[in-house]
């Protein structure tokens, strides 16, 4: 199975480096980058291939002298063994790392990023647990040197968020925040609470990625505009102008309203950003639905959308539901350091994806 893997990625890299030599596919821009980009995504593979080759060489060079009439001084044997059993050992990482370097990567992993992040069950505390969401994230984004910046935001009279929507801007965004999409749970005495009791509250993250024009290209007949006045909250205005923006993309359905920025114009922009991104984010889990090995991202209510976290404080404990992984370090992870998360559920992913090449 693996020697004809092998063979495979041998048999296409040689092919995709004489195209690349090609002056016809030199001439033509377009099928040079194509045949480009291929050459290099195949490369790792190609190499792991070549030491698996030189690997089978040398247990099929220390088997044949081990197996040699006339036997062999016991010095020159254990050497032979040594190098037969070290061989062995190379060619089981080496199975393993070829069939890593050849699943196919996630495009989307490399775009910035769109959160979008809603109180669910539980009131005022659901708001105040979205606002304590909203600093772990960015602060994550912090530690990964990434930026974001605020589009939209919609805050409740006790200090928290009933939604808040931020962009977070970086190389391989998607690829790190993805994980996160879902329904966090948090089990803690609220401030309010005068008898001590635990209550259970719920926020739901979407994480989308970032959508360029040339990917979801939106009609402007498709949309309808309203402008009205921005409120903060109860009501209290906050602008004296029609600067507030609320886009409906018809055939849809969906509706998005910014008001954070006091142009207008700037309004608009950020509502048809985070309009294009719940687009593409549509079209993307149309095609994943149709993949076994993938699942939506976008989630719902907090009623009904996957819970993929659980943030106890009486415990200091949070548990990630999809893997099973439970940290006692509630506050650092509250500050950001979700790397421990990250790396276990891409090691996750890996691994199921592993198991599908191999059925």
């Amino acid at each position: 199975m693996i020697e004809k893997l092998i063979d495979e990625i041998v048999e296409k890299y040689d092919a995709l480096t004489e195209e690349l030599a090609d002056p016809a596919v030199f001439a033509d821009q377009a099928r040079y980058a194509e045949v480009s980009k291929a050459h290099a995504d195949l490369s790792p593979a190609y190499r792991l291939a070549v030491e698996y080759r030189e690997a089978l060489r040398a247990r099929e060079d220390a088997e044949m002298l081990l197996a040699e009439p006339g036997g062999l001084d016991h010095e020159m044997k254990e050497f032979l063994q040594e190098e037969k059993a070290k061989a062995s050992g190379d060619l089981e990482r080496l199975d393993r790392d070829i069939r890593v370097a050849l699943l196919e990567k996630d495009p989307r992993d490399e775009k910035n990023v769109i959160v979008e992040i809603r109180a669910g069950a539980g009131g005022d505390e659901a708001g105040l647990f979205a606002a304590e969401i909203y600093r772990m994230l960015i602060r994550y984004a912090e530690r990964q040197h990434f930026r974001h910046e605020v589009l939209s935001s919609n805050e409740s009279e006790v200090g928290g968020f009933k939604e808040i929507i931020f962009e977070i801007k970086g190389r391989g965004a998607y690829g790190v925040f993805k994980y996160e999409s879902g329904v966090h749970r948090v089990q803690r005495v609220p401030v309010t609470e005068s008898t001590g009791r635990i209550h259970t509250s719920t926020v739901t993250v979407a994480v989308l990625p970032e959508a360029e024009a040339v990917e979801i290209s939106i009609d402007s007949n498709d949309l309808r505009i309203d402008v009205y006045r921005s409120t903060g909250p109860g009501g209290q205005s906050v602008n004296t102008t029609d600067s507030a923006v609320r886009v409906t993309h018809v055939p849809t359905g969906l509706v998005v309203s910014c008001q954070d920025e006091k142009s207008q114009l700037q309004n608009k922009e950020r509502a048809l950003r985070i309009l294009r991104a719940r687009l593409y984010d549509i079209a993307q889990a149309e095609k994943d639905a149709e993949l076994a090995a993938q699942r939506r991202s976008q989630v719902g209510t907090g009623d009904r959308a996957q819970k993929v976290r659980t943030y106890n404080y009486p415990q200091t404990r949070v548990t990630d539901h999809r893997i099973g992984l439970t940290s006692h370090r509630l506050e650092a992870v509250l500050q950001g350091e979700l790397e421990e998360f990250t790396a276990a559920l891409i090691a996750n992913d890996r691994a199921e994806r592993l198991a599908l090449m191999e059925v």
